[in-house]
């Protein structure tokens, strides 16, 4: 590839939902910019962009994939992204990488849940946006509608770039409004001048010295438009629409040189920002896309590959990196050697002796680089991607025996890659359990489990995550004493428990409203401990030395075992406050074991006295169906204890239902949205909080957990 600068480089997402035809659309670009020698096809299973198994076996993109290639002089990378809201984690990876969303809308399905979702995920990183109606060739394509549901959905800066010739199997081309032909072609889909006056009014709006010309004049040059677009596309003032038929190869050379003449290059887009800390301040910092900076950089995206090991993706954000430079990494503290920079294309890789400001590029070999790791020189933290929160889980294990080593090291290299895949081992259970976005996320895992690894697994369902605390305070007291001959085991313990507030999530917060003098005069706070997990004090009271210091920590790790394995039905406990403020000790008896049994049993105690209750995780629902189908949506989430927040109407007749509903009640909720919907429905889930489980349910689930400790007693 010829010498560029950062002003030539192009980094643009593909999103969209499913089907809208986003990797078509790749695959012809690529073919036209002759990166590839012949145009792949995903109904054939020959695309260039989904060469995995499962996605030529589903015809539908599963990972984000790079695409590298040159184009007019420029240095483009290209994303391909999942449709399907399943995979969602691999857009919004991409996402992050680039500073140009392509949002590609299907024209027959119009607006879909994930188009809206990734569209509003690109505002809100302040990335350009474009938008391109594939599919244009389609039969049923109402033009007008469909325009009128993008600027209605996604605001009135969503303004034609082109007009159609024709729609449907008329469709033959697109017409640029800003540079138009001498002759305007017969058969256009749309009024011209209209569209015109529309885009320049959008685009004079951002800039004041041509916007007064404009006005002053009545018009101003095609030249003067594109020097204030990257601006107009910058601040999101103005998103331009273009059309397109993938499969016909109708429009896509328009939609390339939009790539180059308006996608934003690193230095037009609008400056990372990141932290750095300073004397122990955090200062903000503004990261200018320039090859002289200091060097900064984030891993968006990591792989396992079977034959090249680890493949760290990075998106460089200031300054210049070769083959040779030390790889520091933020978080660990660390610098590391890479056996060299690789250039990315699909799923091809070739050496790259050196990367500057907004290159995208991989390393091969490079442990502990995990996604939203900054690498910097200096103390500087990009923000970490945020992703949603994997509430549908499954208990898993290996189907043969002898594979449970093996399972943990194939599913932790999995995590590594999906930021929406979780691994946890269960304390009460003592299941693997894994969680995903979905039950189709989650089929693709154990494809994979038994393709890359040779491993096959049974699942079953988990149990909910519920969380144990208390309600008031309550006290405990225990005396272990045990003699069997010899020297024998004494230790005694006396506490008080008190509910934590659950919004505390730091030991700032904690010591300011709780653990400190004020609360309790006698505190030693040398001896106070804070876990943010469990949101949980231990306040060290004693007076005296009752409890010598020796033994302070195994009180603390027998109120620990109680946390973790829960008083009521088992389940971890959360936001509760330790007192320990008196007990005694034997000068010979006296062990840590001792102290650790009677803080346990102590402990246990007073939370049986504090008035305990379980929590259970409540889910932010977000449901999107055609209008015929709201009465029985609601009625179903009525009886799934779902409290309503808000209904929404959609353009092309949809409604978006809002609620907040125990995970318990929709574990499987996309089969019965499924079966209400005949298939029209469609659904996002975040976790919300934890809340208080209602009494005659809680009672129901303490017996089926009293139970299954029987039968585990008597096996």
């Amino acid at each position: 590839m010829a010498k560029y600068t950062v002003e030539d480089i192009r980094n643009v997402a593909f999103v969209g939902h499913s089907a809208s035809g986003k990797t078509s659309l790749l695959d012809t670009i690529l073919f036209k910019a002759k990166a590839v020698d012949r145009r792949g096809s995903v109904d054939e299973g020959t695309s260039f962009c989904d060469y995995d198994d499962e996605e030529k076996k589903r015809r539908a993109t599963i990972d984000a994939k790079i695409l590298t290639l040159e184009y007019r002089g420029k240095k483009l990378h290209l994303l391909d992204t999942p449709g399907y809201p399943d995979f969602i984690g691999q857009s919004l990876c991409a996402l992050n990488a680039v500073e140009t969303a392509v949002i590609v809308v299907s024209a027959p399905a119009g607006i879909e849940v994930n188009t809206r979702r990734l569209y509003n995920e690109a505002k809100r990183l302040e990335l350009a946006r474009l938008i391109v109606i594939n599919k244009m060739d389609a039969d049923n394509i109402h033009l007008e509608g469909l325009i009128r549901q993008i600027q209605q959905t996604f605001g009135k800066g969503c303004v034609l770039f082109q007009i159609p010739i024709g729609t449907g199997p008329e469709f033959s081309g697109v017409v640029n409004l800003l540079n138009p032909p001498g002759q305007l072609p017969p058969g256009l889909a749309l009024d011209f001048q209209a569209a015109r006056s529309q885009l320049i009014d959008a685009i004079v709006e951002t800039d004041e010295a041509l916007m007064e010309k404009y006005l002053t004049e009545g018009e101003v040059s095609s030249e003067e438009l594109f020097r204030v677009l990257p601006q107009a596309l910058a601040s999101g003032a103005v998103v331009p629409i273009l059309f397109a038929s993938a499969k016909k190869d109708l429009g896509v050379s328009e939609a390339m040189d939009a790539l180059v003449d308006i996608a934003l290059s690193p230095v037009q887009a609008r400056p990372r920002i990141a932290t750095r800390m300073q004397n122990g301040q955090a200062e903000t910092v503004r990261l200018a896309a320039s090859e002289s900076g200091p060097l900064v950089g984030q891993v968006f995206k990591v792989l396992n590959d079977r034959f090249v090991g680890i493949l760290s993706f990075i998106r460089l954000f200031s300054g210049r990196m070769s083959s040779d430079t030390p790889i520091p990494n933020v978080r660990t503290g660390k610098s590391q050697r890479s056996p060299g920079l690789l250039q990315v294309h699909g799923k091809t890789t070739k050496p790259l002796a050196e990367a500057i400001a907004g290159d995208i590029f991989a390393v091969a070999k490079v442990e502990d680089l995990r996604i939203g790791d900054t690498l910097a020189t200096d103390p500087i933290q990009l923000p970490l991607p945020t992703f949603p929160t994997p509430m549908y889980g499954l208990a898993i294990e290996p189907k043969s025996r002898g594979d449970e080593q093996k399972i943990s090291q194939s599913l932790a290299k999995m995590a590594e890659e999906d930021p929406t895949f979780k691994v946890t081992r269960d304390p009460q259970t003592r299941e693997l359990v894994v969680t995903g976005v979905s039950q189709l996320h989650l089929d693709i895992i154990q494809a994979r489990l038994k393709r890359r690894f040779d491993l096959e697994v049974v699942t079953k369902e988990p149990k909910i995550p519920y969380r144990e605390t208390i309600t008031a305070q309550g006290e405990g007291q225990y005396r272990h004493k045990k003699q069997t001959g010899g020297r024998g085991q004494f230790g005694e313990v006396h506490l008080r428990v008190y509910p934590l507030p659950r919004e505390i999530t730091s030991e700032e917060e904690v010591r300011k409203v709780f653990m400190n003098k004020e609360r309790f005069p006698e505190i030693r706070e040398e001896f106070c401990i804070y876990n943010s997990e469990y949101n949980f004090a231990f306040v060290d009271c004693i007076v005296g030395g009752v409890i010598p210091n020796q033994f302070m920590p195994a009180v603390y790790k027998g109120c620990m075992e109680v946390m973790e394995k829960g008083a009521l039905a088992g389940y971890r406990m959360q936001d509760i406050g330790v007192e320990i403020y008196f007990g005694k000790d034997h000068p010979v008896d006296s062990s840590e074991a001792a102290f650790k049994t009677a803080a346990r049993t102590a402990f246990k105690m007073a939370v049986l006295n504090a008035r305990p209750v379980l929590l259970e995780p409540i889910v932010l629902l977000e449901v999107t169906v055609p209008s015929k189908f709201t009465g029985a949506i609601l009625g179903d989430l009525n009886t799934r204890r779902a409290r309503i927040e808000n209904q929404d109407t959609l353009p092309g007749d949809l409604q978006v239902i809002r609620a907040r509903v125990p995970l318990a009640e929709v574990t499987r909720y996309a089969a019965v949205l499924g079966s209400i919907t005949q298939g029209q429905g469609s659904y996002t889930m975040e976790f919300s909080h934890y809340d208080q489980v209602p009494a005659h349910i809680q009672q129901q689930i303490i017996a089926k957990a009293a139970k299954a400790a029987e039968e585990e007693e008597e096996e």
